[in-house]
């Protein structure tokens, strides 16, 4: 491994010459973004942003894939997925041309301010005795579409790395699963990078992946020939369910927090609500112009965002099936970049670990964020051709994934929940809104609970 140079090129930060919107300063240390060669031997390029905290997001670091080799023509160059580990350890990458990068996090303590270190549950001596976690490539043989981490730590997985590695059971074992352009689901354990299970019985793309967060390794799949599909890696990956019912491709699928609820998003303007207790549908969203590409629930389960390709993000209460609010992406006036960019379908939509903020991406180049009670996004970053967007499980960062292979990781909104809304959210964890709705309380409260009072 190479270290970084004492004197790297310096490039132009796409702020402008001040690294950061509005300021007139050009030649201060904030104004530039070196470039370093951080492993070089896999060809892997980090950017860093020196400026100070701003309203807007600002670019951390940027993954490139390295030199261009001779690839099957089936191949794709894409990053269709990233993926942060639940303890924010590590982060996968899948880069295009069948490669998952499987990347310890933080990248570099060079590179990553301060505040934004993963809190691993290890100890100290536990990594000493195993030493530093190592950069990882995980060769797929298909384009690789979904990424999805285990819960971590989780007794199930220990039992599965058992299973395959008698000499060594006491090893804790965080999964990842990633989805193939065949219709085959490959199984990595993370640390050593091997290959567990391979899962079959998809006939096209497996297009999402979703783990229960319970740690009971019920994996869930979303493919392009229309079903969804729960294994059990417990039982060796054993398919325990076939959910059908939807007309065309399934972009997206996601489980709530509490276990209790599966969403998936085909290429259809409903979305479709199905019970993770006995798998059997239990409503149909209606109300997107267009098709829905991407879903996911806030961390009490309270609240289901869906995007769409008619530019809209909707806000649902999934067990009531209500929707709360319509969030419209309109182009900026004037826009951030002199293109001549038309607002056209939405990528990707997803919470903030404590539930106050939604980042979405577009194809009209911009990522934005919103306050979950705001009409208009806080704040906007420019990024050309993103394809999905993930938060950072303690927050302060988002990871954006782009059609070049590209991966850039964005400053985030960092805040002290109130009290309030703590209060809300160790509630609605259990409480279903008919059942807050039948508690004897103000209504006012009743409202605040629900997320009536936007």
């Amino acid at each position: 491994m190479t270290t970084p140079s004492r004197n790297p090129k310096y490039h132009p930060s796409p702020w402008g010459d001040s690294g950061f919107p509005g300021s007139e300063s050009a030649r201060w240390p904030g104004a530039w973004l070196p470039t370093f060669p951080a492993r070089a031997s896999e060809g892997v390029c980090l950017k860093h942003m020196l400026s100070p905290v701003s309203e807007e997001p600002l670019l951390l670091a940027e993954l490139k894939p390295g030199r261009p080799h001779q690839f099957d023509w089936k191949s794709s160059c894409e990053t269709w997925s990233v993926a942060f580990s639940p303890d924010g350890s590590w982060f996968a990458w899948s880069q295009g041309h069948c490669i998952v990068k499987l990347i310890p996090w933080p990248l570099e303590e060079q590179f990553i301010p301060k505040g934004f270190e993963a809190k691993s549950r290890s100890s100290k001596n536990d990594t000493k005795g195993r030493g530093s976690p190592k950069e990882k490539t995980l060769d797929c043989g298909q384009i690789v579409w979904g990424l999805a981490f285990s819960p971590w730590p989780s007794p199930p997985s220990r039992k599965l790395w058992a299973r395959h590695h008698p000499q060594v059971p006491d090893i804790s074992c965080l999964i990842l699963a990633t989805g193939l352009n065949d219709g085959q689901i490959k199984i990595w354990e993370v640390q050593t990078g091997l290959l567990l299970l391979n899962l079959s019985g998809h006939q096209d793309v497996v297009r999402d992946l979703s783990f229960t967060p319970s740690g009971s390794l019920i994996l869930v799949s979303a493919s392009r020939d229309k079903t969804l599909r729960i294994w059990d890696l417990n039982k060796h990956g054993k398919q325990i369910q076939v959910l059908s019912g939807h007309l065309q491709w399934v972009y997206c699928c996601s489980v709530s927090p509490d276990c209790s609820m599966l969403c998936s998003a085909a290429g259809e303007k409903s979305v479709f609500l199905w019970s993770m207790r006995s798998y059997t549908l239990i409503r149909k969203l209606e109300g997107h112009q267009s098709s829905v590409v991407s879903c996911d629930f806030s961390p009490d389960s309270a609240l289901l965002v869906t995007a769409s390709y008619d530019t809209n993000v909707i806000m649902w209460d999934p067990y009531t099936g209500e929707r709360l609010r319509f969030l419209h992406h309109t182009q900026l006036d004037p826009p951030m970049d002199d293109s001549d960019v038309h607002i056209s379908s939405l990528r990707s939509v997803c919470f903030s670990p404590e539930g106050l903020y939604l980042a979405t991406v577009a194809d009209d180049r911009l990522l934005r964020i919103w306050a979950l009670e705001l009409k208009t996004p806080i704040a906007f970053a420019p990024m050309t051709n993103g394809l999905c967007c993930t938060f950072f499980p303690h927050g302060g960062v988002i990871a954006t994934g782009t059609r070049d292979g590209h991966v850039q990781f964005w400053t985030a909104p960092r805040v002290l929940s109130s009290l309030k809304h703590l209060c809300r959210k160790a509630l609605r964890s259990f409480l279903t809104t008919y059942q807050v709705l039948a508690l004897p309380i103000p209504k006012k409260m009743k409202e605040f609970l629900t997320y009536r009072t936007f």
